[in-house]
């Protein structure tokens, strides 16, 4: 399990459907392990997911990328999977994040360490 320091941790944002603006969720969790915020992750609704993950390399050098997770289930309706694909490079750039991953499902979060590695 990875630990994060308060500014560095991970946090959900969606898009109010009446504004139209990126928000934090209200919860204001501060995660501790990636199994925490697939915890967290709605089943029908798009998350964006800000992360820095501490990871070692093969080499044993230490690195932390950041990176966003984009997490569209396949579940979501298509007025909702538009506004959130046309907030995405908004997202990437405004966070100035490394790389983007996609993901559709929950468990597909387990596999975030693994893709880091190999970045």
């Amino acid at each position: 399990m990875h630990r994060w320091l308060t500014s560095d941790a991970p946090a959900l944002d969606y898009i109010d459907k009446n504004t139209h603006e990126i928000r934090q969720d209200d919860d204001k969790v501060v995660y501790k392990s990636l199994e925490e915020i697939s915890d967290d992750l709605p089943d029908h609704s798009p998350r964006f997911v800000l992360l820095s993950y501490p990871l070692t390399l093969p080499s044993g050098r230490l690195s932390v990328p950041y990176v966003l997770i984009y997490y569209l289930p396949i579940t979501c309706n298509n007025e909702i999977r538009m506004l959130y694909a046309g907030a995405k490079e908004l997202m990437r750039n405004t966070s100035e994040v490394g790389r983007v991953i996609d993901i559709q499902d929950i468990e597909d979060l387990e596999e975030i360490p693994q893709k880091l590695g190999s970045a």
